[in-house]
């Protein structure tokens, strides 16, 4: 049964739904350290919310955990790349509190428009001042929009049933959906701060919008305009923002994020005039907490459970239908993987993929994860899945490279691989036979049709008669079975490439016999998993068939992790 640590507050709802699963629930929220890293471990996957703090340390050793589900949008308490490279999926919800965080925005912004918050102090210190509090109307005002996802479209959505002006900047939106939006669209930060009337931020954190909105860009808004931040801290400058609202460079601001939470007393907002702060309540409703927690639930279960990944911050998502239509391809990319990594001399600098046919039009990212997963695995004794794969391979200065071709030659459906080495480019192909087995049709410039499943020799040599019984003579006397066996050629009497799958590895006896022969230029064994199973390193667990896709990514069961987790090289394949 697997199990699950509640490390946050969650609603009853959300935990309801994992127990209903058949999920074991851990629910211990305000754990710390060493509990904090034991109960992790202890764990296929954890639920949080803004904490804990899940830093580099909690994934050095991360045991059986495989997933964290954030109930929530940001994921700032979550070392991301830390988990990436230990192999863990990172989800968050992003639809949960959608609508909580718009209609916070749109209070922020008629909170400022009429000044509710003065007027309500002065109120109840016993004041009674009308004049004082004259507001403004934001009917006919232009709100300017940085960033249309969920929440910024239905901000967007909900000023214009204001009658107010929308301006976006988006480079994800075209100019023709958003003129179907009734938005005008700029291109710019330059071109749209001067016009607008209020400005709200709907952008991610991080380095890239750090200080988006700074000095510079503040002093090039109207004296009269307003902003807004419900997104992320530290997106507005917020030093440079209280000295314009101070300066009165702009006429006020709501906030409801901090780049420091909860903030300090210094924090140069907290007495800035003209500025509405909340403590971090866009997503503060009784609704949002339970579709946030269900949500979370749900993407834990399916991952599980199901096998799907939704929602997912470091890899790509995988549903149900689109993995049924890639499962067979995840495998052969795999192999193709852990063939090339085998037959390739030196240290590796790039991996091209080329889909074709019918794989150009689906999803292929998992598969070019498969691949560099299994370009990985036989190298490193470090944890190497689906996950983590290409973030390995870049920080080993591997580069990744995929394109497609949806004209179908000899195959419906083709995956074509090249790895650059610095002692030259090796190539592999392969593709499905009947929607389910998996062949290898070219290696080098050779056309075959070959099994790629179990020990193989591969070995080049001249196209002569009696090589092939010779070989087999050898491997009689040492007992090693023939199971299957595929000859390629250009040229009868040229070069040519053969490839024997074998019952068992050859002794070294059988291999230094078989080089012996004059004709034969060069052997190498490559070992691959058995026929459409993954064998795992660890003979105590056996195998198991990909239908158990978080198996497959997490890696314990499927040897996509090796047995050590220390970093170290081991010999890529037996060449003699």
């Amino acid at each position: 049964m697997p199990r699950v640590l509640i490390a946050d507050k969650l609603e009853a709802t959300g935990i309801e739904l994992l127990t209903a699963a058949g999920i074991e629930v851990d629910n211990r929220p305000g754990l710390k350290g060493d509990e904090l890293k034991a109960a992790l471990r202890a764990s296929d996957a954890v639920i949080c919310r803004s904490q804990p703090k899940l830093t580099a340390e909690y994934f050095e050793d991360p045991g059986k955990l495989r997933a964290v589900a954030r109930a929530g949008v940001g994921v700032d308490n979550i070392d991301v790349p830390a988990a990436t490279r230990k192999g863990v999926v990172v989800m968050n919800t992003p639809g949960g509190n959608t609508v909580s965080a718009a209609e916070h925005t749109i209070a922020l912004l008629l909170a400022l428009a009429r000044r509710i918050p003065t007027a309500d102090a002065t109120m109840k210190a016993g004041g009674w001042d009308r004049n004082k509090f004259v507001g403004t109307e934001v009917a006919g005002k232009t709100l300017g929009v940085v960033g249309l996802g969920r929440i910024g479209r239905e901000v967007a959505r909900r000023a214009k049933g204001m009658d107010m002006h929308v301006v976006a900047l988006d480079p994800f939106v075209t100019a023709a959906k958003a003129a179907e939006l009734g938005y005008e669209l700029v291109a710019d930060l330059d071109e749209l701060l001067p016009k607008v009337d209020f400005l709200t931020l709907h952008v991610p954190g991080g380095e890239k919008t750090k200080s988006l909105i700074g000095a510079r860009e503040l002093g090039l808004m109207k004296k009269t305009a307003r902003v807004l931040n419900v997104a992320r801290g530290g997106i507005v400058d917020e030093k440079a923002l209280a000295d314009a609202l101070a300066a009165g460079t702009i006429a006020g601001a709501g906030v409801d994020v901090f780049s420091a939470e909860p903030i300090a007393a210094d924090n140069p907002l907290v007495k800035a005039p003209n500025a509405v702060l909340t403590p971090h309540l866009g997503a503060s409703t009784l609704e949002a907490q339970e579709n946030v927690a269900i949500e979370a639930a749900q993407l834990i279960a399916d991952f599980l459970l199901k096998g799907q990944i939704a929602n997912a911050v470091n890899m790509a998502a995988v549903n149900p239908a689109e993995l049924a239509e890639v499962r067979p391809f995840v495998d052969l990319a795999r192999r193709l993987g852990l063939l090339q990594a085998q037959i390739a001399h030196g240290p590796i600098r790039k991996a091209s993929l080329t889909y074709r046919g019918e794989l150009a039009s689906h999803k292929t990212r998992l598969l070019t994860a498969a691949f560099t997963a299994g370009l990985l695995e036989y190298r490193l004794s470090d944890g190497v899945n689906l996950v983590n794969a290409e973030v390995l391979a870049r920080e080993r200065g591997i580069e990744i490279a995929e394109s497609s071709n949806p004209k179908k030659g000899d195959f419906a459906a083709l995956l074509h691989t090249e790895v650059e080495t610095e002692q030259g480019t090796t190539v592999a192909a392969g593709t499905l036979f009947g929607d389910q087995y998996v062949r290898l049709v070219q290696l080098g410039p050779y056309r075959m049709e070959g099994y790629l499943d179990g020990v193989l020799l591969v070995f080049t040599h001249r196209d002569v008669p009696g090589l092939i019984g010779f070989v087999g003579t050898i491997f009689g006397t040492h007992g090693v079975n023939i199971a299957q066996m595929t000859v390629g050629r250009q040229t009868q009497g040229g070069e040519a490439i053969g490839i024997l799958n074998l019952d068992n590895p050859p002794p070294d006896q059988a291999l230094a016999a078989v080089k012996g022969h004059p004709q034969i230029s060069s052997l190498t064994v490559v070992k691959l998993p058995a026929a459409r199973h993954f064998r795992t390193r660890d003979p105590e667990r056996g195998r198991l068939d990909l239908t158990s896709l978080p198996s497959y990514l997490a890696g314990r069961d499927l040897g996509i992790l090796m047995n050590n987790r220390s970093l170290r090289f081991t010999p890529a394949a037996t060449r003699v």
